[in-house]
């Protein structure tokens, strides 16, 4: 039987994230709106006015302001890894900022994205085993080490990028990937108290985020945001699968399960038609949904319900005692984005 070991300042954290989310997101759509910054329709894209792209400044400055919070709190993990995680998301964060801004070409943004995850891969985040059937955990070579870890972080930043396509989608699996990722991690023998409270924070970030972002969105992520959680979530993901000793450190590949499959099948896609899988098009999984007739909110419905069961099944596989909490986050993080759209739309009416 594992022993949940959640400390008091998982819970803070991730509620200070909130509370500044929710009053920060207003303030940074009126800045792009008076700054210009807002996203375009295209052919390629589903809304049909200009919308505040920069919400990944809210999530980012949220992160930070948490993490400054616990220290003055007293109850900041001054711990390994944690240097590298804070980094390297940061330093995504303004590659994607920068992105939004002055729209990078994608082979570009891919030799930065290597970069900062290189950087990472120093500082100590890196795959150096692998589980193989029949017979065990084996280390690997570190060139396959470096390759493998800077495939996996590179890979899991742009997909989360890839799902942010409809309103809320994003949002909504990153947030039920931290709180898989996070109990799982506080589930571990002895607990990783660094991931579960960067998973936590990160949580909070986006509750507070998706209260604007859920259709009719007032503001996107953006790049920023998304290969902000993106970086966060591949490189605890890695975390992970440092502590486990056999093949449970698969468990990621789970808790992900809606934008690998999604970059994946977009990667092959565009591969086989002759195209460049850097090449931006509107084919992906919510577009399919889109095209049988569903509408964003039912679509995002159907891919959200899928990444809870995945995310309900890496858990069960991981901890099983984490089970139960994982549907209480879901459960409480649902009510607590319902009851803010309601406040906020009885705000606006009156």
């Amino acid at each position: 039987m594992t022993i949940l070991q959640l400390s008091e300042a998982h819970i803070i954290g991730a509620v200070i994230a909130f509370i500044t989310g929710l009053f920060l997101v207003p303030m940074v759509i009126s800045f792009s709106e008076k700054q210009g910054l807002l996203d375009e329709p295209n052919e390629r894209k589903i809304h049909s006015h200009p919308i505040p792209r920069l919400g990944g400044v809210a999530i980012w400055i949220c992160t930070i302001i948490s993490f400054f919070a616990l220290i003055i709190l007293s109850y900041y993990p001054y711990r390994s890894l944690l240097s590298g995680l804070l980094l390297g998301s940061s330093l995504m964060f303004l590659l994607g900022l920068v992105d939004d801004i002055y729209a990078l070409n994608a082979k570009f943004k891919f030799v930065i994205q290597i970069s900062i995850a290189t950087i990472v891969y120093c500082l100590g985040v890196k795959i150096t085993a692998l589980y193989i059937p029949f017979i065990g955990m084996t280390q690997i070579h570190p060139i396959l080490s470096y390759i493998l870890t800077i495939g996996w972080i590179a890979g899991i930043s742009n997909a989360v990028n890839f799902i942010d396509g409809v309103d809320g989608l994003a949002g909504s699996v990153i947030t039920i990937s931290c709180a898989a990722i996070g109990l799982i991690s506080a589930a571990l023998i002895p607990s990783d108290s660094v991931s579960t409270l960067v998973a936590f924070i990160l949580a909070g970030s986006m509750l507070g985020f998706l209260t604007y972002n859920f259709h009719p969105a007032k503001i996107f992520m953006g790049d920023s945001g998304a290969l902000f959680a993106g970086f966060l979530l591949s490189a605890l993901s890695v975390m992970y699968s440092m502590k486990c000793s056999d093949w449970k450190m698969y468990v990621p590949l789970l808790i992900l399960a809606v934008p690998i499959m999604d970059i994946t099948f977009s990667s092959l896609r565009r591969i086989m038609k002759g195209k460049s899988p850097f090449v931006a098009d509107s084919e992906h999984i919510h577009h399919k949904l889109l095209h049988l007739g569903l509408s964003q909110n039912k679509a995002v419905l159907v891919l959200v319900i899928f990444s809870i069961l995945t995310g309900w099944l890496a858990t069960y596989i991981a901890a099983s005692d984490t089970t139960k909490y994982f549907l209480y986050a879901v459960i409480i993080s649902t009510v607590m984005i319902i009851l803010n759209r309601h406040a906020k739309f009885d705000e606006g009416n009156k």
